[in-house]
């Protein structure tokens, strides 16, 4: 199992486990696509069918919802217990929530096989990351390059790989410079409700502000930034409760099940905010959500770009 919201990790991750099953001699493959109305019977018929081509083969399994419903789970678990002689399973899934990882079929397969899950690259560590693809394409690049494609592809690693690729056939040389980058890469900066939280709780006001303009950009969806970011702060409000009354921070984190990956941008937020400042946002995301509908006057996204910045410790009046 493959599990992961970062496209490009989540491709590169498969392509090594197909080519090393490929080298043990798996030559076909077949691919099934989880949607709505799936007939997990092509599976179950595709696993116990001998191939005409191959000794061995992969089933490849691509689930964007990381459920398989009941009936597919049956035919996991099934898989699991009894395995196709001269067959392997590749599950490629989204992140999944704590409770997918308690269900039985998932279980039952971490137990008998393989479960990668891929993390996304965070903002302190892409300065490395990409000066180590420009080097896999036989390219160096100045500190002020590399931080410049990051400016342009933030967050997006498929994009900066192609652009690395655009770089490289066009370089007179082997070296990228900063005019060479800003001169030659779109700006394809992705900019998702996700990394807009984690940029105001992580306390970052700057990078707050640039992700609201940019999803204004885009018309981003102001009902689901406005819903994502209330199941955010009614958690932050939660826990600054408790540190309130008296219980350390790294317990309440546990306690309440942050991501590993998350805990020091949450605990840097309940440091540096009190139950008070983070009702105050979570009042002010109420006035936003009641302007969206026409309800109230101003302008929702001003607003909240006023709310991030608050929320990622700029004082705002």
């Amino acid at each position: 199992m493959v599990s992961g919201d970062e496209p490009l990790l989540v491709q590169e991750s498969c392509d090594l486990i197909r080519d090393n099953l490929k080298q043990q001699g798996f030559s076909e493959r077949e691919v099934f696509h989880v949607e709505a109305g799936f007939n997990w019977e092509q599976v179950l018929f595709s696993a116990n069918s001998m191939s005409l081509f191959a000794e061995q083969k992969l089933l490849e399994i691509r689930m964007p919802n990381g459920k398989p419903g009941d009936k597919g789970a049956k035919v996991l678990q099934g898989f699991v217990e009894n395995p196709p002689e001269g067959t392997t399973m590749l599950l490629v899934l989204p992140k999944l929530e704590a409770a997918t990882q308690r269900a039985k079929w998932f279980k039952a397969i971490e137990s008998a096989g393989l479960f990668v899950q891929v993390w996304p690259i965070d903002v302190a560590r892409l300065p490395r990351w990409i000066s180590d693809r420009f080097r896999k394409a036989g390219l160096t690049a100045s500190r002020e390059a590399v931080l410049a494609l990051i400016d342009r592809v933030e967050g997006n690693l498929l994009a900066a790989v192609q652009e690395i690729e655009h770089l490289r056939l066009v370089a007179s040389n082997n070296h990228i410079d900063l005019e060479q980058v800003v001169d030659g890469v779109a700006n394809n900066a992705r900019y998702d409700v996700f990394g807009l939280i984690d940029a105001a709780v992580g306390q970052d006001p700057q990078r707050s502000a640039k992700m609201v303009q940019g999803l204004r950009a885009e018309s981003g969806d102001l009902m689901l930034i406005t819903a994502m970011l209330a199941r955010e702060l009614r958690s932050l409000v939660g826990m600054a409760r408790k540190i309130g009354q008296g219980q350390r921070i790294d317990a309440v984190l546990q306690s309440n099940r942050v991501w590993a990956k998350r805990k020091s941008i949450v605990g840097r937020c309940l440091k540096q905010q009190n139950v008070r400042a983070l009702e105050s946002c979570l009042r002010q995301l109420g006035r936003i959500d009641r302007q969206i509908k026409g309800l109230g006057q101003g302008d929702p996204w001003d607003e909240l770009e006023n709310l991030v910045l608050r929320l990622a410790g700029r004082s705002v009046h």
